[in-house]
């Protein structure tokens, strides 16, 4: 490419079905860093938004990716129609309660072994 930095247009489906962007961003962008973009963007009025980078987790071509990742790695064949737009999916898993927390804790200190001899 010449020292022409690739860029790749993406919006970000929400699972209410809405969008956001499309915005364009270059193919060495972290996952993290589009995580990052969709907490800065994500509408306020949308109730049970994440609060960190940790409750999102995107998916493009039925793939989790993963933070570490840049967007150039994860870039799928439809990526190369001239013109098109990614569309990566965008799931919200916020942290469990704390109510949730103590329960599951106490399952844990509940568990026994049995042995057969």
């Amino acid at each position: 490419m010449s020292g022409v930095q690739e860029q790749l247009e993406i919006k970000f489906r929400l699972t209410d079905g809405s969008d956001i962007g499309p915005k364009t961003f270059p193919a060495a962008t972290s996952v993290a860093t589009l995580k990052e973009s969709i907490l800065a963007q994500w509408p306020k009025e949308k109730e049970n938004g994440p609060r960190t980078v940790k409750d999102v987790k995107l998916i493009s071509a039925g793939k989790i990716l993963e933070n570490n990742r840049t967007v150039g790695d994860c870039k799928s064949p439809l990526c190369d129609i001239p013109g098109g737009v990614t569309t990566m999916h965008v799931i919200v898993q916020p942290p469990p309660l704390e109510k949730e927390k103590k329960v599951l804790n106490k399952q844990k200190q509940n568990k026994c072994v049995c042995v057969i001899l």
